[in-house]
């Protein structure tokens, strides 16, 4: 189905999906009276309707989302059994994956001149949902994913789907080491981290230092905690209390440093029966060989063990080499000898992966090196059954799926998973999920349902212009009526004012907030950045009919465009306390490929005498780049200039009387239909 076009789109430009190999571009024809391309709605047939994101940066786990793409023109899936990299180097299923965990991840396309490097990965969302599959085989690893899922080629670097594959293409490649800790572990971490940086003065039959006998203890101390924590949780294993405490080095000490201390006799006695224990198998010298890098390790260009005593060397040189590594050894008469180990970057990958050492900062070394892993064959790509799958997004776009390195996308770049550009596609072609209030009632009516809040929406607007003919998002607000369900809502729309009584309704049980999202005052700037979104009067005013009905309401200044809307910021709050706002928030702007372009060329054509200094003051507060959706900054950015954006926000919004928190949204109220398919009333 379609519609006539209206003036205004917030992009003209439809940049090639960027993975897609053929691409066409039309010459335009300047005498050409054609009408514009017309807004085209296709029909999500997908039989689930909430996206689990479970973001501590937006504050709820579920969203609803009538709607893909968005006409206002503002921006993959594997088995949950695929074990994935994360930033400590261990290979956890990504079904147990959660918002905020850290990946191992790469540059999503490299540098114009440079080579992909790896990079950490912040989760920001998670969804599941049931799809059919295939089977993709290699040499060493297999994996189940969705047939448009992407993976990197070894051979020229490009992305491709899971059905563009055949035997003898060869993919990029880490090897996947999941060996979890067990007491042997537990033990040759004690031993390794004892013998590495460890003090031990203990012998059998000692008894109170009051009766003549040593001092007795047996001590840790570093200037990195997560091995004193490992410590004391391997040890209360065993029975043996600790706690990471202050350690005083004395007045030349040049860092901060804490300890784990054990006194007492029958504590060390344990201990001693356990640095004692004849150990022979793989875990314990994984452990082993763990905890002495924590505490002799280092890595940086290469990875290197030191140590005085040359045979305590050896031994790690033995028990490395029966996992499977070479280290080399560099005698250091006089001084502190070194194991170096040989090899690729890849094989420093596997001995973190392997021996699992807790210190992150020796680990993030890997960090800024180059994507230099190994290629990897397939073998065969095969159909396989519809199961539940499970796709994230992180702030990279990458991550490392059963040793494969894979892709991920969102908002404005997700409308290519679909065959679409991120460009005009994202505004005129849009997915339309006509059942979402059914599959919504059945979602909120399974046992299974715990009541939560759920945000209309998670991706783009839920009071689309269409939404004035169709109404999925007012029958949806009356499921969350009816089962008295919290929701919050977020618009750029004057339209969500119809719907007043229903978010009235459910604040009278603590169950709704609606935020709106006030970008400029000025017309003609509002214009041309949200051609198709009500004018900024028309949102003050339904901001003032739903604060009337008594529904909470909140303005969300988003995006702060450094250059462009910042300085509006006091005004844009001033109006919004005047219409009956009782929080506000704000979202410093962030351009992900390929939305930088876009965006690059609005500015180009709207305002061209800015362009440079806008550009410049996004890059000052995102490190230097254009985006950057690192966990803790996404939302903010960083530097002075981001400082100044806060700082100025925060006087404003405490001026106006917005700097608190809309009421918590309540679930008490939480009710099911009754039995024998009775349903309570509506109001």
């Amino acid at each position: 189905m379609s519609h006539p076009d209206v003036p205004g789109r917030g992009t003209a430009a439809n940049p090639p999906n960027r993975y897609e190999p053929l691409h066409v571009e039309l010459e335009p024809d300047p005498d050409s009276d054609a009408p514009p391309a017309p807004t085209v709605f296709y029909r999500d047939v997908s039989r689930t309707i909430l996206a689990e994101n479970d973001s501590p940066d937006i504050g709820f786990r579920f969203s609803l989302n009538p709607y893909r793409g968005c006409e206002h023109g503002c921006a993959y899936c594997v088995e949950p059994d695929t074990p994935i990299l994360h930033a400590d180097m261990a290979w956890r299923p990504i079904g147990e994956v959660r918002v905020g965990d850290v990946l191992f991840g790469f540059d999503e396309f490299p540098e114009p001149g440079r080579t992909r490097k790896f990079r950490p990965a912040v989760v920001e969302a998670v969804w599941w949902s049931r799809r059919p599959t295939l089977r993709l085989v290699t040499e060493r690893t297999e994996v189940v994913a969705t047939a448009e899922h992407r993976w990197l080629q070894a051979r020229n670097f490009r992305w491709s789907e899971t059905r563009q594959l055949a035997a003898g293409r060869r993919l990029r490649y880490v090897p996947v080491v999941a060996e979890e800790f067990d007491d042997d572990y537990r033990i040759g971490y004690l031993a390794g981290m004892t013998l590495g940086d460890g003090t031990f003065r203990y012998q059998p039959g000692w008894r109170s230092r009051c009766l003549g006998f040593p001092v007795a203890y047996w001590r840790v101390a570093l200037a990195d905690q997560e091995p004193l924590l490992r410590l004391v949780e391997f040890l209360a294993r065993f029975g043996v209390e600790a706690h990471v405490r202050p350690f005083h080095g004395g007045p030349r000490a040049r860092r901060v440093m804490e300890m784990v201390q054990v006194d007492s006799l029958a504590r060390l006695a344990t201990i001693h029966a356990l640095l004692n224990a004849a150990r022979d198998s793989r875990s314990y010298r994984r452990g082993f060989l763990a905890g002495f890098f924590d505490a002799e390790g280092y890595s940086g260009d290469c990875l290197r063990l030191s140590q005085v005593d040359v045979s305590v060397l050896e031994r790690v040189q033995r028990y490395a080499a029966g996992l499977g590594f070479r280290f080399v050894l560099e005698p250091r008469p006089g001084q502190a000898s070194t194991l170096r180990l040989t090899g690729r970057l890849v094989d420093r990958i596997r001995f973190f992966s392997t021996c699992r050492p807790a210190i992150f900062r020796k680990m993030g070394a890997l960090y800024g090196c180059e994507m230099n892993v190994e290629p990897e064959t397939v073998l065969a790509v095969e159909p396989g059954p519809v199961v539940d799958v499970v796709d994230i997004q992180t702030s990279t776009g990458t991550f490392f799926a059963a040793g494969l390195a894979t892709h991920n996308c969102y908002a404005r770049p997700t409308h290519e998973y679909l065959g679409f550009s991120a460009g005009l596609d994202f505004e005129r072609r849009i997915m339309v999920k006509e059942d979402a209030p059914e599959l919504l009632r059945r979602t909120l009516a399974a046992p299974r349902w715990e009541p939560q809040v759920v945000a209309l929406s998670g991706n783009t607007d839920c009071y689309q212009p269409v939404e004035r003919r169709l109404g999925i998002t007012r029958r949806c607000l009356e499921v969350f009526a009816e089962f008295r369900n919290p929701v919050s809502a977020i618009t750029k729309s004057a339209l969500v004012a119809r719907d007043a009584d229903l978010f009235a309704e459910l604040a009278r049980h603590g169950a709704a907030h609606v935020l709106f999202s006030v970008t400029t005052l000025d017309p003609h700037l509002a214009r041309r950045m949200e051609p198709r979104a009500a004018r900024p009067e028309r949102r003050l005013e339904a901001m003032a009919a739903l604060a009337r009905a008594g529904a909470p309401v909140g303005v969300l200044i988003g995006p702060v465009i450094p250059g462009l809307n910042d300085a509006e910021i006091p005004r844009v709050l001033e109006a919004a306390a005047r219409a009956g706002a009782q929080s506000a928030s704000w979202v410093l702007l962030r351009l992900p490929k390929p939305v930088d372009e876009l965006f690059d060329r609005w500015l180009e054509e709207h305002y061209p005498e800015r362009r440079a200094r806008v550009l410049g003051r996004i890059r000052d507060t995102r490190g230097g780049r254009l985006s950057d959706s690192t966990f803790g900054r996404r939302q903010r950015g960083q530097g002075e200039y981001a400082e100044q954006i806060a700082a100025l926000f925060a006087a404003a919004a405490k001026k106006h009387g917005l700097d608190r928190r809309l009421p918590p949204l309540e679930t008490a109220a939480f009710r099911r239909p009754r039995p024998g398919g009775e349903q309570l009333p509506l109001l």
